[in-house]
């Protein structure tokens, strides 16, 4: 199993750059967060170099984030900025040596008809997968649960899936967040078995209260074991909330049968 910490919501109660070393020092190979934007390339590539590092996954821009914005993929008149957003981060991860990128729909923005924003980001997946491609990078595209980010455009499962298929890319992929799944459909285990081929990553929190797994409802221990047993070989990104400090919560690793190197 390949564990990578996430490092927006890991160690943070370290300054960024520090946390790197922080994640190296728990037994971590990978880390991924949500942007590189704000630091120089070269600023983290020694970080990751420094602590041999693996960086598995960040996101394309995404828009005013400190504004609430959650993506502009689905956005109508922000394509050029769109198409901008693809460029820069397709820079960092050629520095940084990320093989994928993970494209947030957004919210829809007021005003606009739904069918209006599916058109926006099918189009918008469909250039970023094509440019990607290009780069030898993959696209993927993730679900997210409408309690914690309401009116995120793109918040199930079989949704995803028939994006992918309108856009008719053989480079756009499902990053499958188990906790937003398992708020907004269940059938956890089920779901990842049927659509295997096309899950590139995936994340974890438990439910409620996102916090790390064993805390709340999900059976993570069954869940590891059958991703094992379906022949999962991505990157597993703990993306969840620690209940009190990182390193206080990291014993759940042990309690699920995790290695120390993981």
């Amino acid at each position: 199993m390949k564990l990578a910490a996430n490092l927006t919501m890991l160690f943070t109660e370290f300054d960024f750059l520090d946390r790197f070393e922080k994640a190296a020092q728990a037994g971590f190979a990978g880390v991924e967060f949500l942007f590189p934007y704000a630091y120089p390339a070269a600023q983290i590539a020694e970080r990751l170099d420094t602590h041999r590092l693996q960086l598995v996954l960040h996101n394309l821009p995404a828009g005013d984030w400190a504004g609430g914005e959650r993506g502009i993929a689905c956005h109508p008149g922000r394509r050029g900025e769109f198409e901008q957003g693809v460029a820069s981060a397709i820079a960092y991860a050629q520095a940084l040596g990320v093989k994928q990128l993970n494209c947030l729909a957004g919210i829809v923005p007021q005003g606009v008809e739904r069918a209006r924003a599916h058109d926006v980001l099918v189009a918008n997946l469909a250039f970023a997968a094509r440019r990607l491609k290009d780069e030898g990078i993959a696209l993927l595209v993730e679900p997210i649960n409408t309690f914690d980010i309401p009116g995120f455009f793109l918040h199930g499962t079989r949704q995803a899936l028939d994006l992918i298929a309108e856009t008719g890319s053989d480079n756009l992929f499902l990053q499958y967040d188990i906790y937003h799944m398992q708020r907004m459909e269940g059938e956890l285990a089920a779901t990842m078995a049927a659509n295997l081929p096309l899950i590139r990553h995936v994340q974890v929190a438990d439910n409620p209260g996102r916090n790390e797994p064993g805390t709340g409802e999900i059976n993570y221990r069954y869940l590891f074991d059958r991703l094992d047993r379906m022949g999962y070989t991505g990157w597993i990104g703990c993306e969840y909330k620690p209940r009190t400090t990182t390193y206080d919560g990291l014993d759940w690793l042990a309690q699920h049968g995790v290695p120390s190197t993981h």
